[in-house]
């Protein structure tokens, strides 16, 4: 399957009479609202099917019941995720023995891949089929991880059309279901009206920024943001910034921005549509919020550090020369990325001014995001996961 996403077909209804389960994992706020989408699809196209698993807020409040939190697991790196070890293999042990009891019909994993890998070749051996939704960027790094894919995942669902090409150069099937962000990433209010709400002026020039949805990406980023707005505020006296701050951050998380007053930020917490839909740049961490950009047709600077040790461990696993999703799926470098020692405020702040002394590159850059938008599949995505992991489902049902 490529760009033309097969519609929808709501599968019939279940004759058993135990209601399907499914067990679902995702570790960190982007996940969890993949998993939240998936979970309300299931139960629009299988009423009264048990949804269980590990998630956070928005996977409950989607109707899942969470038989573990993620919350302290999420972080990115190498020698970040050491310390958490011991935590994760914890909950790994329990979700496997709730899966032991409970014997759920699929199990779904949920990006997330250093955690689920472990947890799905442990369901594998209790015969529990797995669906991989959102599966890992081997296209990446670690490409070694593609032979754990074929061992162990019954049906992969990916979101990026490129991706369903790569598992079938690999031997594997892949279905490519569309991005679910194409419907969800909409503002809640009008540009005028957010403007008005925040106390900003919509005629200057507006800077969104998002410096990630983890602590550990919070506490490398936005030291270094902090500096980089003055420097842009010194180009652009007119220059106005919001910060878009991710579920579970807190606003001490940004206290080196000194938020209010004159060039100051403003914070805004858990409304990234519509923060990003109301500026003309976007200064982002690397990840999802890249894409969710994308969406809006927004132009941005892409920014990541990772530390030291880290980096130095990983860099030899990296297979690609790119690491922000819209320069991905358009092929070629379209916007900005500024990674590792790149990131400093200097560089920061003059890719962010760029967009607006070059003449027409604004204009130019949100074209191409345009393109990458046509290329995410149409609406509907959750809907036909939901289907493909219910076939999966009543295969193993019954």
């Amino acid at each position: 399957m490529t760009d033309g996403v097969a519609q929808s077909r709501v599968p019939g209804p279940v004759t058993a009479a135990r209601p399907l389960r499914v067990m679902i994992s995702c570790g960190e706020p982007s996940g969890d609202q993949y998993a939240a989408d998936l979970t309300r699809a299931l139960r629009a196209q299988s009423p009264g099917i048990v949804v269980r698993g590990m998630g956070g807020p928005k996977l409950r409040e989607a109707g899942a019941e969470l038989i573990a939190d993620f919350a302290g697991i999420s972080v990115t790196g190498i020698t970040e995720a050491v310390r958490v070890v011991p935590r994760s293999l914890a909950l790994i042990k329990q979700l496997t023995a709730d899966a032991e009891a409970n014997r759920p019909d699929v199990f779904v994993a949920v990006d997330f891949p250093d955690f689920n890998f472990r947890l799905m070749a442990a369901l594998k051996k209790l015969g529990i089929p797995v669906v991989y939704y959102i599966s890992p960027q081997l296209w990446a790094w670690r490409g070694s991880r593609m032979k754990t894919m074929q061992a162990l995942v019954d049906r992969i669902l990916v979101i990026f059309p490129f991706e369903e090409q790569l598992y079938a150069n690999a031997g594997v099937e892949a279905r490519f279901v569309g991005h679910p962000m194409v419907e969800t990433a909409r503002p809640t209010v009008g540009r005028e009206a957010f403007f008005r709400e925040l106390g900003l002026n919509p005629t200057w020039p507006t800077f969104a920024v998002l410096p990630g949805s983890r602590h550990n990406e919070i506490r490398r980023h936005v030291p270094v943001l902090a500096k980089a707005l003055p420097l842009i505020w010194r180009e652009l006296a007119r220059a106005q910034f919001i910060i878009a701050a991710a579920p579970g951050l807190q606003d001490a998380d940004f206290a080196p921005f000194e938020c209010g007053g004159p060039g100051r930020p403003v914070l805004v917490h858990g409304r990234a549509d519509d923060v990003i839909a109301a500026s003309d740049v976007v200064i982002t961490a690397s990840g999802t919020a890249t894409t969710q950009t994308a969406l809006h047709e927004t132009p941005m600077v892409v920014v990541y550090k990772l530390s030291a040790t880290t980096y130095a461990l990983a860099k030899p696993f990296a297979l690609v020369d790119m690491y922000a999703m819209p320069n991905l799926i358009a092929g070629r470098r379209i916007v900005p990325e500024l990674i590792q020692g790149d990131f400093t405020a200097e560089r920061v702040a003059e890719e962010a001014v760029r967009y607006f002394t070059t003449p027409g590159l604004r204009q130019k850059v949100s074209g191409d995001l345009a393109n990458v938008r046509a290329r995410l599949g149409t609406p509907g995505a959750s809907s036909r996961a939901a289907e493909a992991v219910l076939e999966v489902a009543r295969r193993s049902h019954g």
